[in-house]
């Protein structure tokens, strides 16, 4: 087994998407790596998005679930999710993207 352990920031929408994001985190845990993500802090202020910034910095990988929703808005426009995706991104952290198939009917 490897040492060394990373932090993986799981970001997506979030009651459409809870049984991907478990699925996910299950097998980061299975790895023994840490996965970190909107169930430790809610993001709807500002205070809360200085936490959630110092998270993605401190993570090893970004991971982003789409779906078919495109979440809560920030006061800027944009969603919630796709502000972290862009923060990860500036900062250069290594993202995975998981496009999820929604069955409709």
């Amino acid at each position: 087994m490897e040492d060394t352990k990373y932090q993986v920031f799981i970001s997506s929408t979030y009651d459409d998407l809870k049984k991907a994001r478990t699925k996910i985190i299950e097998t980061i845990l299975k790895l023994y790596h840490l996965p970190v993500g909107m169930e430790m802090f809610s993001a709807d202020d500002d205070e809360q998005w200085d936490v959630i910034k110092e998270t993605i910095n401190f993570s090893d990988y970004y991971i982003v679930i789409i779906g078919h929703r495109y979440g809560s808005e920030t006061d800027t426009g944009i969603s919630y999710t796709e502000k972290e995706y862009d923060y990860a991104k500036n900062k250069k952290i290594p993202i995975l993207s998981y496009p999820i198939k929604i069955k409709f009917g």
